[in-house]
């Protein structure tokens, strides 16, 4: 039996599968590693570190499946987007990476907005936020000049481990996609864009298919990992576009709804003519000449995460939800926003914050518990309407994540979303994706399509149901006013944080 490795670097752990022809995943491991907040809104790790916590499970997999190493034909990658690594001429870091949920630069994305105007979104498809690339570059060229002097390319985290195994720099379209240096359509670093910061071009890694084959194994990669030194690497993908490929989103009329810590819905996008006007993101797909739109909830899973930790911390999640799909529609008239950590789609504001709308005295802690699954799909919901409203069809929604784990909450959405919703029969996410592309490399199959047809497998099926839609409709109206009734009262309560 021949194998892939799909390798998932996560922002607190890397998780690997081995995956044979079948589909199955034989094996899998995990390693954690350490996460740094200096500063209030800094978010760092060091780079190295994911390369140990990766060479590791690696051996794990070797050795705890019983494979013979030359039966493992290749490996690929998906990673946590956005994340800068700096290298110096040695190819060694200058810093730390800076993550994708560090929030210093905000003073950098107002720059990176006045100096290229409408430009922004014309060639990035996506507006200046914290979480992304360049602005995170501007940050150290202005704070750490010495550190910036030292640069000469940067790489994003999943780039800078398939760097470290195979000696060679290359970054894959859908990731540079995150970085607002890319020009999204015309699959080119910009020259507009980096001449606008007096960037040289330089600075920037080969670009590669997400499938392309980028080296062999380093003998000291290969004698770490326990694999061989004609290991075929390949390239990889940004976590959401191996995401979407390990979910079967490969053609038109699919969309993806993963709830994690953050929510995410994920729509295929054939080509790049569709225009969102920068309301939700636009980047190119793990799957070659195509794209995908989405739309992110910060805090979707992490309120239901906050809840329990809050008021029933000495629970499982499924005593907290107990009961849940006894309460109907509505929660009795109470509505909640997640805006634990302030909100991405259709409202980038981080002053925002949580609201509880509604509460009476016959309002029982399930009713809470009801409205905050609610109130997340709601949130996710705001993406799937600004995507209706632009004209695409959203028919069927593959569910994963936390909110795939409970029939209640795969009925909510399927009521909420007005779609079929399905869940899928083994979920592995973006590390499925990334074996798929593996797989796809070393020609097991002719596309990612046929390999997806081998490798993911629909479950469930919940279709919507014409009463709740309709409840819903009615209450999601009245949602959408919460944001802008509450904005100015937090605004005035940040004083007080």
């Amino acid at each position: 039996m021949s194998y892939v490795i799909g390798i998932d670097l996560g922002t607190s752990a890397v998780k690997a599968l081995l995956v044979d022809k079948n589909g199955t995943v034989a094996a899998e491991a995990t390693r954690s590693y350490p996460l740094f907040h200096e500063r209030s809104g800094w978010s760092e790790q060091r780079a190295d570190d994911w390369v140990e916590a990766t060479l590791e499970s690696i051996r794990e997999l070797v050795t705890s499946g019983s494979v013979d190493a030359s039966a493992v034909e290749g490996i690929s990658f998906s990673g946590q987007m956005h994340g800068l690594v700096l290298l110096d001429v040695g190819g060694s870091p200058v810093r730390n990476a800076i993550l994708w949920n560090d929030t210093r630069t905000t003073e950098q994305c107002r720059e990176i907005e006045r100096t290229l105007g409408d430009k922004l979104l014309s060639i990035t498809r996506n507006p200046a936020l914290e979480g992304f690339t360049l602005p995170k570059m501007l940050w150290v060229r202005q704070y750490e000049p010495q550190s910036f002097e030292k640069a000469v390319t940067f790489l994003l985290p999943k780039d800078y481990v398939r760097y470290r195994l195979t000696g060679e720099l290359h970054m894959d379209y859908s990731d540079a996609a995150g970085t607002l240096l890319l020009d999204v359509a015309g699959k080119k670093w910009s020259e507009e864009v980096l001449a606008a910061f007096g960037l040289p071009a330089s600075l920037c890694p080969p670009l590669v298919e997400s499938h392309g084959m980028v080296g062999t194994l380093l003998p000291e990669a290969a004698k770490r990992s326990g694999l061989s030194e004609s290991t075929k690497v390949f390239a990889g993908g940004a976590d959401n576009a191996c995401g979407a490929i390990g979910s079967g989103i490969l053609s038109e009329g699919l969309t993806l709804c993963s709830i994690g810590t953050s929510g995410v819905i994920l729509s295929y996008e054939k080509d790049e003519s569709s225009d969102y006007k920068g309301k939700v993101h636009f980047f190119n797909h793990g799957k070659e000449n195509a794209f995908y739109a989405m739309g992110v909830t910060l805090a979707a899973g992490y309120s239901l995460s906050w809840f329990k930790k809050t008021f029933a911390p000495n629970e499982s999640f499924d005593q907290l939800l107990s009961g849940v799909g006894d309460v109907k529609p509505g929660a009795g008239g109470l509505l909640f926003t997640p805006y634990l950590v302030g909100e991405r789609t259709p409202h980038a504001d981080s002053a925002i914050r949580a609201s509880f709308i509604g509460v009476d005295g016959s309002h029982e802690r399930i009713h809470f518990a009801r409205a905050v699954m609610e109130g997340i799909t709601f949130s996710l919901g705001e993406s799937v309407h600004m995507l209706r409203s632009a004209g695409k069809s959203i028919d069927k929604i593959v569910s994963i994540g936390g909110g795939a784990q409970n029939p209640v909450w795969l009925q909510m959405q399927a009521d909420i979303f007005d779609a079929t919703v399905v869940s899928l029969e083994n979920e592995q996410g973006p590390g499925l994706g990334a074996a798929m592309l593996a797989a796809y490399g070393c020609g097991w199959f002719d596309s990612l399509e046929a390999c997806a047809k081998q490798f993911v497998k629909y479950a469930d099926e919940y279709k919507p149901q014409p009463e709740a839609v309709k409840t819903y409709k009615d209450l999601f109206a009245i949602y959408q006013q919460i944001y802008t009734q509450t904005r100015g009262m937090n605004e005035a309560l940040v004083a007080f944080r």
